[in-house]
């Protein structure tokens, strides 16, 4: 079979009972169970969330996206072999770490495949939970510019690319676009201060105020638990994006959980501790592929400057990435998961008629 086969590039055309269309984000696709085989699932599976509680299918896909954009390659192959489970067999890993630390549960109730995730529903905390243990990035284009302010931060002078920074930094960014804030652009991913979430809190969709003082204390302590357990790989943990949500267990209290991903290669950077010690930087994360990208095309403005964004989209639509700059892709995802998880990654033969088989045959969601 080849390679091409192997990589599941679409993910929101599986035939799962649904009354609702499928929601396909640039890397996950997700399904909502009917309430019938919700309920009918709490029982059978002993899931500790309420009887009625919405559940759904979440389903990993192996597309890259950098820049906002998609890519593909040659060849017909569209995402990179093993993306998909390293990413969430490193979330599982993490996850289950925090659960054993005490730390907090994950939206996630079960893992029928390494491609799937079943997973109650959240009310999502409208903030990309930024930590940042260097300076790099963004954040040092924008300090290079002459920036010394970061989300309300006042930061040191004299500092240098890729320096280790005093101490952990939380740089949050809004969730999506947000109307009505005071002081907050209504445009994705701009950066807002603590004293923006205080001041507003609701509108950040945190239940009370003493809980953001709660959400930092869960993003520090697992960027800590992380980062002790990369630094045993001889890997650095250099900033990452954390997501927090909202759920009642079964007895209906409500609690703050993670969601979405956690320190993977896709929502954080991870350096090569021997190679930094030498003075170089070996990315085992996604940001290997953007630089890469700033390298393959001439103009790399179009992929940095967000007033080029319809240029960006042709160049990624309209541009076939060479086979072995997914495979180079492919090795770091696979390479960093298999270190962490301290197993082989087995890429499946055919991912999306296995999922099918479990999903009908060990949890009756296909007809």
């Amino acid at each position: 079979m080849s390679l091409a086969n192997k990589v599941l590039a679409v993910n929101n055309d599986l035939p799962i009972r649904t009354h609702k269309p499928v929601h396909s984000g640039k890397v996950r696709s997700v399904y909502w169970l009917t309430e019938a085989d919700s309920k009918r699932l709490i029982e059978e599976k002993g899931y500790d969330v309420p009887a009625d509680a919405p559940l759904a299918i979440m389903v990993i896909s192996d597309r890259i996206s950098a820049f906002d954009c998609i890519w593909h390659g040659e060849g017909g192959m569209n995402g990179v072999p093993g993306k998909g489970a390293a990413l969430n067999a490193i979330s599982n890993h993490w996850f289950k770490l925090f659960k054993e630390q005490g730390l907090a549960d994950s939206h996630i109730l079960d893992i029928p495949h390494p491609f799937v995730w079943i997973v109650q529903k959240a009310k999502p905390v409208m903030i990309e939970a930024i930590a940042r243990q260097y300076i790099t990035g963004s954040m040092w284009r924008a300090y290079e510019k002459g920036e010394r302010e970061f989300c309300g931060i006042n930061i040191a002078e004299g500092l240098s690319n890729n320096q280790k920074l005093p101490e952990l930094l939380i740089t949050p960014s809004t969730k999506g676009i947000l109307e009505g804030i005071p002081g907050v652009q209504a445009v994705d991913d701009v950066n807002i201060t603590r004293q923006n979430i205080e001041d507003n809190f609701e509108a950040f969709n945190f239940t009370k105020p003493s809980d953001i003082n709660f959400y930092e204390k869960l993003l520090k302590d697992a960027f800590a638990v992380i980062s002790t357990e990369l630094e045993k790989l001889d890997q650095i943990f250099v900033d990452t994006k954390f997501e927090f949500g909202y759920v009642n267990d079964k007895a209906g209290n409500e609690k703050l959980i993670y969601m979405d991903e956690v320190g993977t290669p896709d929502s954080s950077r991870i350096w090569d501790g021997a190679a930094f010690r030498d003075g170089k930087i070996v990315e085992n994360s996604k940001e290997d592929f953007r630089q890469l990208l700033l390298k393959h095309f001439p103009d790399p403005d179009i992929l940095l400057n967000k007033d080029r964004m319809a240029e960006r989209f042709a160049l990624a639509k309209n541009n076939a990435l060479p086979e072995d700059v997914l495979m180079k892709i492919s090795e770091t995802y696979i390479g960093i998961a298999e270190k962490i998880i301290g197993k082989e990654i087995v890429l499946s033969e055919n991912p999306k008629a296995e999922i099918v088989t479990i999903l009908r045959e060990q949890y009756g969601l296909i007809d």
